[in-house]
């Protein structure tokens, strides 16, 4: 009973019930959008910091030899919460894309539809495919396929979510309209810095204690796995490779938009006041329709 009680299929589904009743409540001047999306990123925020634990007890755990070392924790966290929270996700994002265009006043948006979940497919596409290959991919490898071996990489790939709770905080800063905080600046470096290393630079280290197992070159370890092994990882890193140009992007946008603020600020406080217009000597006036 317990364990059906801890299992994901009822902690995360939970969890969002949760928090869309008590946000509210706190933040009465939200809408259904704001809820759900603060909602969805509080549960991701949770499910992060679980797959990092475990993938940080299971590294440890198997760092001996990192082939051969088994840790329960490695198959049983996928199966009671990875695959769960992954089901759990599709929908949490479907209904923040729903309830975001139906604020927005969107007439097919009036309920749910076929219409809107191809709408969602279709906008969210990346995301979505995302999440079905780790259902597809990573469950398949992890019961089926390994051989009971490479605990150690599974423990690794739970680390990949080590940048989640930040990206989640920078979306949450943002709708509590704490974006010029320097917390939201700082955390912006964390999602950059956590995202590179644990989302990319995590392959290519995994590669290399691969390399260093058997004592080959990083560079001949993709010879050494099977074609079915290397697509898997690029089908994983692929996405991740994109999102973290995206995110670069941003962080650039963000960091010109504001270099040329304070630029503009400091030009007209050094300037010396203009005289003032015969128009700006009246606009206190009431102003005439036109």
């Amino acid at each position: 009973m317990l364990q059906v009680l801890a299992c994901g299929v009822v902690v995360f589904p939970g969890l969002f019930f949760v928090f869309r009743r008590v946000l509210p409540s706190i933040f009465k001047q939200w809408t259904d959008a704001d809820v759900v999306l603060v909602s969805e990123r509080l549960v991701s925020s949770i499910h992060a910091i679980m797959a990092t634990t475990a993938g940080v007890i299971v590294v440890s755990a198997c760092s001996g030899n990192v082939m051969t070392d088994r840790y329960w924790l490695a198959t049983y966290f996928v199966i009671w919460y990875g695959v769960p929270y992954m089901t759990y996700d599709i929908y949490a994002m479907y209904l923040s894309h729903y309830y975001r265009f139906r604020v927005k006043g969107h007439e097919e948006y009036k309920e749910h539809s076929l219409t809107t979940i191809n709408s969602f497919v279709r906008r969210e596409f990346l995301l979505v495919l995302h999440h079905i290959a780790l259902l597809t991919i990573l469950l398949p490898v992890t019961l089926f396929f390994r051989k009971d071996q490479g605990d150690y990489f599974i423990g690794c790939l739970f680390l990949t979510e080590l940048s989640t709770p930040f990206v989640s905080l920078g979306k949450i800063l943002i709708q509590l309209g704490l974006q010029d905080c320097w917390v939201h600046k700082a955390n912006g470096g964390m999602v950059l810095l956590s995202f590179f290393l644990c989302r990319i630079a995590l392959f290519p280290y995994m590669y290399w204690v691969y390399g260093r197992h058997y004592g080959i070159p990083v560079y001949g370890v993709p010879f050494h796995l099977t074609l079915s092994v290397n697509l898997g990882n690029l089908c994983i890193l692929a996405p991740q490779v994109y999102w973290f140009v995206l995110l670069c992007r941003k962080g650039w946008r963000l960091y010109q938009r504001q270099r040329r603020s304070t630029a503009a600020t400091g030009s007209q406080d050094s300037s010396p006041l203009p005289p003032p217009s015969p128009s700006s000597l009246t606009d206190n006036q009431p102003k005439g329709d036109h």
